[in-house]
């Protein structure tokens, strides 16, 4: 890892022994993950510390394709121009947030202190393609997951559909 102006950690590769996601935790730890992130993150407007410090977190809300519930997970903000998608080092399978938003892409973003309706547009064909090919060149850490797993990146663009709350 190394430290960004601010001197906040930056993981500088996927590889990187320190990076959140190569780190061992207990099953017990796992199943309360998210909770303390979003807890965190709603109580400090969007801030996180830990192995997140310096990160933009944004929650994605999106509504279960089997159970019809509300399910909130916090995900990295990343950015093409003014385009935010999200994306997942998930290596096993697609995460529950893909699956609920290919099942319904009516979203809600939390994003430093606002709150607002989204549309997820899970992309595919072409769109997917162009897509993939910009976000593996720009950002070396989906570069390296990538070349690690067969399944083609989760790409995610997230577009406002109401004004922050």
């Amino acid at each position: 890892m190394d430290n960004d102006a601010t001197g906040a950690k930056q993981t500088t590769s996927y590889d990187d022994p320190d990076a959140p996601w190569n780190k061992e935790f207990s099953e017990e730890e796992m199943a309360g993950w998210n909770d303390g992130v979003i807890t965190e993150f709603r109580e400090n407007q969007g801030r996180v510390g830990g192995d997140y410090a310096g990160a933009t977190l944004l929650l994605l809300t999106t509504t279960g394709a089997k159970s019809g519930k509300p399910h909130v997970v916090p995900l990295g903000a990343l950015y093409r121009g003014d385009l935010m998608y999200v994306s997942s080092f998930i290596e096993d399978r697609y995460p529950a947030w893909y699956h609920n938003a290919k099942a319904d892409p009516r979203v809600t973003i939390e994003l430093g202190g606002e709150k607002f309706a989204a549309t997820a547009d899970v992309l595919t064909g072409e769109r997917y393609v162009e897509f993939a090919a910009w976000a593996l060149a720009e950002n070396s850490l989906l570069a390296e997951y990538q070349a690690k797993v067969d399944k083609p990146l989760p790409l995610v663009v997230l577009t406002r559909t109401t004004s922050p709350s």
